[in-house]
């Protein structure tokens, strides 16, 4: 009997069927959706609940986040902007051109997290530009987050169907 046949048939190390990567998928998932432009959901229904500190604080930290967002995208939104394009047609290429199941997961992340990106530059465009508070900040912040939520399950929906469909693929392949 050879063991490391066995191991490694039991433990199938490609994306699409390996536990980690469903596992990682969904705590990218939740997290973006808990981490609306870097801020904590929780103070957003902290502020809305007790109001008074717990407002000013939500304030506070969006301001300084919006206004780090905005900084970063004036300094070097071209660069970040040429690079991203470089690495996600390059991981589009190798995954669905060359055939690398690797690439293809990565690819099923960091698409829909690019678009979570944009849309989290224009809120803060958005928060800077009306310069929002209290209410205003809340239901901003609500909104976006919700934008997250409805991308991460449009992701997690077609990242599942594809990798359903590859598993099965690779199963009635002759082997």
């Amino acid at each position: 009997m050879d063991w490391t046949k066995l191991i490694f048939d039991l433990i199938d190390l490609r994306s699409f069927s390996n536990l980690w990567y469903w596992i990682a998928l969904a705590v990218t998932w939740s997290s973006a959706s808990h981490w609306v432009l870097g801020i904590p959901y929780d103070m957003v229904l902290r502020a809305r609940r007790a109001g008074g500190q717990a407002e000013a604080d939500l304030e506070d930290i969006a301001r300084i986040n919006v206004s780090r967002i905005l900084y970063i995208v004036r300094e070097a939104g071209v660069i970040l902007l040429a690079m991203l394009a470089f690495a996600l047609t390059t991981l589009a290429l190798l995954g669905f051109v060359y055939k690398v199941e690797f690439a293809q997961a990565v690819f099923l992340i960091a698409a829909p997290l690019t678009v979570v990106g944009l849309m989290s530059v224009a809120t803060a465009r958005r928060i800077a530009e009306e310069g929002d508070r209290g209410e205003a900040l809340r239901r901003r912040l609500a909104l976006h987050r919700v934008g997250v939520q409805v991308i991460g399950m449009i992701s997690t929906f077609v990242t599942a169907f594809w990798g359903m469909l590859q598993n099965f693929n690779i199963s009635i392949l002759p082997g």
